[in-house]
């Protein structure tokens, strides 16, 4: 515990290593998402159809996928959600999702013989109806990146804020890399993870830059760079505190929440650790650079 009392880590001198590691990750996922066109989206953002069933005893998933396809959805995806028995089944540019959704259940109970086949949910999202809701996800990225431009502005410095806006755009694209890495589908609740990892590491940076604006303050005379790096390590144990504690309930999530929310939990566990790494390695040294550009001054 008394390393996180009095930490001394030299994180600005290690900064740049840092930036040409996140730059090599983007360039990655930019040239992933260029070969796979685009990320993988779910039928809320594709339109489709979305079948969940579930069957008395369990069926190979393979012998499901045979049925389904011999029944004319070639191209549906499915997977098992759950239990062994039960399967879930999306086909994209469906209008009619109830008329899939029987046509589903009926092949499937004609293929496996005399077993009951439930179906348990059908949800349907037409193709308009998707790219409303995928223009209004981009939209509201796009404010909220507005909102925090204008609220640290305001709050610090220009130069904060437009670190703080680097950092953000950082970890929005390092998730949508990790992304097209997995091949986790973009849905709704995904984005709306990735709307909350915008907000997480906003208060990360803000905490940092508080800490920044105090010490340039009480510290006159102290070159920027030390300042900086004091200031990080003075807000480590908060910063480690702070996402240990999200994380852990985040794992709870993943490994016991089940399958409708996992995406969601990934997605955040994986944008926190990124969002809690932008505010140090990120947000800060962007200031400091800037500053050797044009010196801040205390006010």
């Amino acid at each position: 515990m008394e390393f996180f009392r009095t930490p001394d880590i030299n994180f600005v001198g290690v900064a740049r290593k840092a930036l040409m590691v996140s730059g090599a990750i983007l360039v990655a996922g930019l040239i992933s998402m260029g070969v796979q066109r685009g990320l993988k989206q779910s039928i809320d953002f594709a339109g489709g159809a979305l079948v969940e069933v579930r069957t008395e005893q369990t069926v190979p998933l393979q012998d499901i996928r045979a049925i389904v396809a011999a029944a004319g959805f070639e191209n549906a995806e499915i997977t098992r959600f759950g239990a062994d028995n039960e399967f879930l089944i999306k086909v994209k540019s469906v209008e009619e999702s109830d008329a899939t959704a029987k046509a589903i259940v009926s092949a499937i109970q004609n293929g496996i013989g005399e077993q009951q086949v439930d179906l348990r949910r059908v949800e349907t999202v037409g193709p308009k109806i998707g790219a409303e809701l995928r223009s209004s996800g981009i939209q509201a990225v796009i404010w909220s990146m507005i909102g925090i431009l204008i609220y640290v502005g305001w709050r610090f410095d220009f130069r904060f804020a437009v670190a703080s806006i680097l950092a953000t755009l950082h970890d929005v694209l390092l998730t949508l890399a990790f992304f097209s890495f997995t091949g986790i589908e973009m849905s709704l609740g995904v984005l709306a993870a990735v709307l909350t990892i915008v907000g997480y590491s906003l208060n990360d940076t803000v905490v940092v830059f508080d800490r920044i604006r105090e010490n340039l303050r009480l510290k006159r005379g102290v070159e920027f760079g030390k300042l900086v790096n004091t200031s990080i390590n003075e807000t480590l144990s908060r910063t480690v505190i702070t996402g240990t504690t999200t994380l852990l309930v985040l794992i709870s999530i993943i490994f016991l929440g089940g399958e409708v929310i996992r995406d969601f939990a990934i997605t955040l566990f994986v944008g926190i650790i990124i969002g809690t790494y932008s505010s140090v390695f990120v947000a800060a040294p962007i200031v400091l650079e800037w500053h050797r550009w044009r010196p801040l001054k205390s006010k």
